[in-house]
């Protein structure tokens, strides 16, 4: 997706004025320890998945890239957690404890004081973040569209009816509802199997022929250097994407205001719209993890060189596809969140009550 506006441009007169400060400190607590002062390296958690590190390290690479000191001075200690999402893999997350299930051991870590912040697929954070943390920085959204991966069995692709690829009766791998909602919409023969796991574990499942077919984010599979495996790039017109999908957000201690003006400075302007109008999207319909619920926003320009508008698509539908109601609505960026809680006040008035109930 282009950029109907391009980031501010990175201050990196302040991230120098941080980098030097830091160096300073470091010079003096050398000689002079402070009690109780923190001391580089700064501690990042993250997952330890390929894709988590990957993301990792791309921010880092990012935050350092415009202060070459911060690099010199080796000055962020990557720290992987492992997280119950990551653990558990033969139960629905719906079944573990639902929401933030790929979030819960880093944020504790974050709160601890064991990590000094935290990078996370937006995708995978609660609407509410725990009590003393915030979302301090989202970065440049990658593509946000779901794909098909193919096993052998299935046809050759048709732009025109992406489903129409796989054969009547064909056994999908998926762990998202929201997927399989629209799907089953759509192509109600179709079977789903649970398959979770990391990008290879799912691609060895689908070339162990253990389901005909299965979808994946196309960010993780870009960011991976592996998106010639996208059979069937689906338009976010035919598959809603998750909130907040291709977008790497970083989370701190809402009292470390230093941090927070650090990451401030590569803030990416369209991925702060996009996933407010997204998350207040999602906040508003409080669905479970058995509600299927998807949310994209794209800014897009009105006039050529004028202020862009942005515009949010929103989907409410049954886990067994019988039910989908999907709508949008358009505003002003700076309105991002009142319009995310617009339009879910509307999908929430039209959908049937029971979609919102968490089951027992």
């Amino acid at each position: 997706m282009e950029s109907a506006k391009p980031s501010a441009p990175f201050p990196s007169s302040a991230l120098q004025k941080v980098a030097a400060e830091a160096a300073a400190r470091q010079r003096k607590e050398a000689t002079h320890p402070e009690p109780h002062r923190r001391q580089l390296p700064l501690k990042v958690g993250t997952r330890a998945s390929p894709l988590a590190l990957v993301q990792t390290r791309a921010f880092l690479t990012v935050l350092t890239r415009f202060c070459p000191v911060l690099r010199d001075m080796g000055a962020f200690q990557e720290h992987q957690i492992s997280t119950t999402g990551d653990q558990v893999l033969n139960r629905k997350l719906a079944e573990i404890g639902g929401k933030g299930l790929f979030a819960k051991e880093i944020h504790e870590a974050l709160l601890d004081g064991r990590i000094d912040f935290a990078v996370h697929s937006l995708k995978d954070l609660e609407t509410t973040l725990p009590p003393g943390l915030v979302l301090a920085c989202t970065l440049k959204r990658e593509d946000a569209r779901d794909v098909l991966i193919l096993g052998p069995g299935c046809g050759e692709p048709d732009p025109m009816d992406p489903y129409a690829v796989l054969p009547q009766g064909a056994l999908v791998g998926c762990a998202s509802v929201r997927r399989q909602a629209q799907m089953l919409h759509v192509r109600p023969d179709l079977k789903f199997g649970l398959l979770r796991g990391n990008v290879q574990t799912r691609l060895d499942k689908l070339a162990a022929r253990q389901c005909d077919a299965t979808l994946l984010a196309y960010a993780g599979l870009r960011r991976l250097g592996m998106e010639d495996r996208a059979d069937v790039i689906l338009d976010p017109t035919i598959m809603v994407p998750a909130a907040g999908q291709g977008i790497v957000g970083v989370t701190v201690r809402e009292s470390d205001v230093e941090l927070r003006e650090l990451l401030s400075a590569i803030e990416d302007y369209e991925a702060r719209a996009v996933a407010t109008a997204e998350r207040a999207l999602l906040a508003e319909l409080d669905g479970s993890c058995r509600t299927p619920i998807g949310g994209y926003a794209r800014l897009i320009p009105v006039v050529a060189g004028g202020a862009p508008e942005l515009h949010l698509t929103g989907l409410v539908a049954r886990e067994d596809g019988s039910f989908l109601l999907k709508r949008s609505i358009s505003g002003s960026p700076a309105d991002a969140a009142r319009l995310g809680r617009d339009l879910g006040r509307s999908l929430r008035a039209d959908s049937p009550a029971d979609i919102f109930v968490e089951e027992k």
